[in-house]
């Protein structure tokens, strides 16, 4: 009996998440619906396209690193947001077509939503790296109308991610190293602003070079986010939190970009009841 399936793709695949959360909500829903891990590498993503074409059963994939770029030109059409991020990490079969799509923006944002939807006198975010990620980062905040000072050890690169994805925006480029030393700067009143310290690198991550940011340089009152998910208690935000700044892990963005593609892959939303036993889960 054939069963409805979506999967992820990525190489390396084995250390993703994604089935456990997506596997979670599929259970809590009764669905007839499988959801898996595929090992596709560069060479093999244009023939994985191919063969899931002819599958009746396929409902489409997530997509990790290193092919969300990659894909684009192989897909039929892309969503406007996934256009301007140029990059896509959730396809979904709509008929004959195979359509990209890129859940990161929203899953980033979704944490930040009770604060998004506050009125401010000015908004700023503090984000560092240049990378995959922080496409999709910048292509948000940028959209929720913050200024963003993009930092990257090649500020050359940050500059012309801004003025790509946001090219009327009066956003700033510097070096990564700016950050890492201590500052004596007086911030003024932060009374009705919104500020962000977003660490959109791989630095922090288990493996990684430690990310170097003084706590000096986020102003008064800001959110700490830090998408890094191995640790999910990064050197960042335990110092964010010892420092009594409010704080977002990167299980709070892998969790919302999952919840925007189930929504695709399956046709229902996924259940919001059970996102603390989720996160049991994903930390065990």
């Amino acid at each position: 009996m054939s069963r409805a399936y979506a999967e992820v793709i990525g190489d390396p695949i084995a250390q993703s998440k994604s089935p456990v959360i997506h596997g979670a909500w599929i259970d809590r829903l009764g669905l007839e619906a499988d959801y898996r891990r595929c090992h596709v590498t560069a060479d093999g993503l244009a023939d994985y396209l191919a063969a899931r074409r002819g599958d009746a059963d396929w409902r489409g994939c997530n997509v990790t690193m290193p092919h969300k770029q990659a894909i684009l030109p192989l897909l039929d059409r892309l969503d406007p947001q996934a256009k301007r991020i140029g990059a896509v990490n959730t396809v979904v079969r709509e008929g004959e077509a195979l359509v990209g799509y890129n859940t990161d923006a929203a899953g980033f944002l979704e944490p930040l939503r009770p604060f998004l939807d506050r009125t401010h006198l000015f908004r700023m975010a503090r984000v560092l790296g240049a990378g995959g990620a922080a496409r999709a980062i910048v292509a948000a905040l940028a959209g929720e109308g913050l200024v963003i000072v993009l930092a990257a050890r090649d500020p050359a690169k940050a500059r012309a991610l801004l003025d790509e994805l946001d090219p009327r925006g009066e956003h700033h480029a510097v070096d990564l190293a700016h950050f890492a030393d201590p500052t004596d700067f007086a911030f003024d009143d932060r009374t009705g602003l919104l500020d962000l310290v977003v660490n959109a690198s791989p630095l922090g991550m288990a493996g990684q070079p430690p990310l170097a940011f003084d706590l000096s340089h986020a102003p008064p009152g800001s959110i700490v986010y830090d998408i890094v998910t191995h640790p999910v208690e990064t050197p960042l935000l335990v110092a964010a939190r010892a420092a009594g700044f409010r704080t977002v892990d990167g299980l709070a963005m892998l969790i919302g970009q999952a919840r925007a593609a189930f929504a695709l892959f399956f046709g229902v939303p996924a259940p919001a009841d059970c996102d603390a036993a989720l996160r049991t889960a994903l930390t065990a």
